[in-house]
């Protein structure tokens, strides 16, 4: 049961597309979902963790990275998706800085079958460190639906703060696509929490420079 009205998510989300409308930037602002937690101790209680995939992509301009075989490196050159193969990865040496280089170059890697395997051989634990290893693409999934269900999919997990916050949007959307991600993504995170609502200190959305508007 959500405790946050349509009106209330419809005049935060009026106020935040307004204050972008009025100082325009030159970047597609990003709007976040940003989540204070109560009640809950990170170093003793379980540390919840969860992925949703939101009706709308609220992060378009996503950079992800196909690491293929040969069959796969053709398919995303013709869906203009970034890609190495095992050659190229072998070029790079197992060195953990340019290892590091290539982890911090994208947001999401996808693999085929044959390299996924061969990842830890060919560049050591440096993706799985950035927490950015590699998602299985089997050759009979279509790459671009694949792609587009990464950017669309956001993850939700405690660390050692009770703060937390996730892209949910952008200023480019429309109000009732940016309803549907944003309560979505308030329901789940809720869903994850072992109080639920007792929980929640507070929600709040904002665009990347705009103000702070109280959802709870």
């Amino acid at each position: 049961m959500s405790k946050i009205s349509r009106d209330t998510y419809n005049e935060s989300i009026t106020t935040v597309l307004k204050g972008a409308q009025d100082k325009k930037r030159k970047f597609v602002e990003t709007i976040e979902l940003q989540i204070t937690l109560k009640n809950y101790d990170p170093q003793k209680d379980k540390r919840f963790s969860g992925s949703i995939r939101l009706p709308h992509i609220p992060k378009p301009r996503m950079k992800i990275c196909m690491l293929g075989d040969a069959a796969h490196i053709e398919k995303a050159n013709s869906i203009h998706l970034a890609s190495m193969d095992a050659e190229a990865l072998r070029k790079l040496n197992k060195n953990k800085k340019l290892v590091k280089k290539l982890a911090k170059q994208y947001d999401q890697f996808v693999a085929s079958p044959a390299l996924i395997k061969q990842i830890p051989k060919l560049l050591g634990p440096g993706l799985n460190k950035a927490g950015k290893f590699p998602v299985l693409v089997n050759h009979d999934e279509d790459l671009g639906a694949k792609v587009d269900e990464l950017k669309a999919t956001i993850k939700f997990q405690m660390k050692k703060v009770l703060t937390l916050g996730v892209a949910v949007g952008h200023v480019g959307m429309a109000p009732e696509q940016l309803l549907q991600n944003i309560s979505q993504s308030v329901n789940f995170l809720v869903s994850l929490l072992k109080k639920n609502w007792q929980n929640v200190r507070s929600l709040t959305i904002k665009s990347t420079m705009g103000a702070p508007q109280r959802l709870y």
